[in-house]
């Protein structure tokens, strides 16, 4: 059998797979291991689990679970909506202010998470439902939310970058840096749109008012004292002095970035104990239990992908696709 026969039946057992509902990780390594049976020598099959473990014996994606328990200790605790919060109450008098803080908490969370659905999560169960109360289309608030949430691939500690750099075998710290320009790029632009967004809801729900005497929450203007304003800050200071510290500690050569989403790790829980309270194990279970969940996740699908990419290369798929 030729290898492009071989190649068009990979690709079709994998999407056939795939589309009967089979979560990713266990549909690839089916396929894999139908094809080694098929077309590999028996005794490839003993090596299955020597292969898959030493692919996953890097020190690299260790730092994944890490990033993920800094992540679920902020969002599963309410250092997320403070966050928010604090963003809204000092960005309230700039047009589309409430677009923009969510836009900012997105882009801070992500900086703190390197999760996207951890992101959306975090922000939008408190972004979301502030903003359609203060007149924001449904639309709206919602792509204010999916956006800023990609944010959390692209900002370091993207765990996506941690993924191509063990993939790519490149410096994680370089794909750190390099993500940095084109995130805070993406920031001004997502705060732009939201501003002129906003503009176009507000001058249409002031129209609407004008002829027909029809009010929005849009036109309501919200006022926060300056006392107010510093009062939000006590709480949201030492997540940001965390996350300054963890970039200083990782771009500036003082620890490896697994060292560093270790620290980042234990000091976002340190902080949710002291500062909520949230040390108990029934308030800290659903955290590491979210943290666990998660990170089998995605360590199940790298050691599947890289089985799936090692059979493809035995089969000579992979070097004949990119040939022709």
């Amino acid at each position: 059998m030729s290898v492009a026969t071989i190649g068009f039946l990979y690709a079709g057992a994998t999407l056939s797979v795939m589309l009967a509902g089979i979560p990713i990780a266990f549909a690839l390594g089916f396929v894999a291991l139908a094809f080694m049976y098929a077309f590999m020598p028996a005794a490839s099959l003993d090596t299955v689990t020597q292969n898959v473990y030493e692919e996953m014996a890097s020190i690299t994606l260790l730092s994944i679970p890490l990033f993920i328990l800094k992540g679920a200790a902020i969002g599963r605790s309410k250092a997320g909506q403070d966050l928010y919060s604090a963003m809204h109450a000092w960005m309230h008098r700039i047009p589309g202010g409430l677009g923009i803080a969510n836009v900012f908490a997105c882009a801070l969370f992500a900086a703190m998470a390197g999760s996207s659905p951890a992101t959306c999560s975090a922000i939008g169960s408190a972004g979301i439902p502030e903003m359609r109360k203060r007149g924001y289309s449904p639309g709206f608030a919602a792509g204010i939310i999916a956006a800023g949430g990609t944010l959390g691939i692209l900002l370091p500690p993207s765990i996506t970058m941690i993924l191509y750099a063990v993939a790519a075998e490149q410096s994680l710290g370089r794909l750190f840096l390099a993500g940095i320009g084109p995130g805070l790029l993406l920031v001004s632009l997502f705060a732009a749109w939201s501003i002129y967004r906003f503009r176009s809801e507000y001058t249409a729900a002031k129209l609407a008012y004008e002829r027909g005497g029809t009010t929005s929450p849009i036109l309501a203007d919200d006022k926060y004292s300056m006392r107010e304003r510093f009062s939000t800050l006590p709480r949201v200071l030492p997540f940001v002095i965390l996350l300054t510290g963890v970039m200083v500690a990782l771009y500036g050569g003082y620890a490896t970035p697994s060292e560093t989403a270790g620290l980042g790790g234990l000091l976002a829980l340190g902080l949710i104990a002291i500062i909520y309270g949230v040390w108990r194990p029934k308030d800290v279970g659903p955290i590491l239990t979210a943290t666990l969940r998660e990170s089998t996740m995605l360590m199940l699908i790298i050691g599947m992908s890289l089985l799936y990419a090692y059979v493809m290369s035995y089969l000579h798929i992979s070097q004949s696709a990119a040939a022709a």
